[in-house]
């Protein structure tokens, strides 16, 4: 290689190399002009009504005003979440189709279930919004005040306690079987066709006792129409603050929660994920939303997208284990 070829190498690689970049920048705008540039749907998987409808419009709504396009809820319901989590999981990777997941559609039902979707390999995660306790409740004509005469109680009459759940599989089921094998008691299960029914007979007393989320118990609890014995979680809510932890009354592990988030197809190109992040949790630390969030016994928790990754991997781990502890297997 000639002396003037050497000279003038460094040059034609710097060139080469800013010329490589500019392409590279050009194409990634290409692929994400402006996002977004169009209005986003937000799937929610259940019927209108009911509280994961209500998150799901609150965060729309903030969305909408901070991301500069409508973010427009469509009710999905069906198969615990599964017609949703499909619609999602095929739709294309662009950001205009996102889901409000939550434990059923990527924790519980995934660890019990052969479901149509794949909840880690399908979606892509966006973003934490929060999660709410649940929480173990008592009929209060039961001779028992508190957690430790619970336990007690039901050692010595075995055959007298009965729980109701929201169905099976579902965490108001997946949480009360933890707890039996922890603490060593026994109760018989009584599933439901949803929450609703299940309370109708807990108040009735045909029940004894269930694990419904504090949200939906608070009604109760603060009408003393059934007794709050214990929460979920690293700490103790804010809206049942003189209620025990599990931890704080020696039981470790009892960290399952009705949680809340969003995800997208999967492939969902790395800028838009980080741009949605970034506005989502925005939206968690507005004031208003954290205050709406808070009366609604939710505890927010923004999560970097592996974060929430982690979150979701870890809570099919929780309950798969429970299952398999418990031989709970749902076709």
């Amino acid at each position: 290689m000639s002396k003037t070829m050497n000279r003038h190498l460094p040059i034609f690689l710097s060139a080469l190399l800013a010329t490589l970049g500019l392409v590279l920048s050009v194409g990634a705008h290409a692929q994400t002009p402006n996002y977004p540039t169009k209005p986003i749907k937000l799937i929610a998987p259940v019927a209108a009504g009911g509280g994961l409808d209500n998150i799901a419009r609150a965060v729309a709504e903030k969305l909408s005003r901070s991301i500069g396009q409508p973010v427009i809820v469509e009710n999905m319901g069906g198969g615990g979440g599964a017609i949703a989590s499909q619609a999602t999981a095929k739709a294309a990777p662009d950001g205009y189709t996102l889901m409000i997941a939550y434990v059923g559609t990527h924790g519980t039902n995934p660890a019990v279930r052969r479901l149509p979707y794949d909840a880690i390999k399908d979606f892509t995660p966006v973003g934490m919004i929060g999660a709410t306790p649940n929480v173990l409740i008592i009929n209060p004509d039961l001779p028992i005040k508190n957690f430790k005469e619970f336990v007690d109680y039901a050692k010595k009459n075995p055959a007298k306690l009965s729980y109701g759940s929201a169905g099976p599989g579902t965490l108001t089921h997946l949480g009360m079987e933890q707890l039996k094998l922890a603490a060593g008691i026994f109760m018989v299960h009584v599933p439901y066709r949803g929450v609703g029914p299940a309370y109708t007979d807990l108040l009735a007393g045909q029940t004894q006792a269930m694990f419904p989320t504090l949200f939906a118990a608070l009604p109760y609890i603060s009408t003393n129409r059934v007794r709050g014995l214990a929460v979920t979680g690293s700490k103790r809510s804010a809206a049942a603050p003189n209620i025990p932890t599990f931890k704080e009354l020696g039981f470790n592990g009892f960290d399952g929660q009705q949680w809340y988030g969003v995800v997208g197809p999967a492939n969902l190109p790395p800028a838009i994920v980080s741009k949605l992040n970034t506005e989502l949790n925005k939206v968690l630390a507005s004031h208003d939303f954290s205050e709406k969030m808070t009366s609604e016994a939710m505890t927010l928790m923004p999560m970097t997208p592996p974060q929430f990754a982690n979150y979701i991997k870890e809570d099919i781990a929780r309950w798969a284990k429970v299952a398999k502890d418990r031989n709970i297997e749902i076709e």
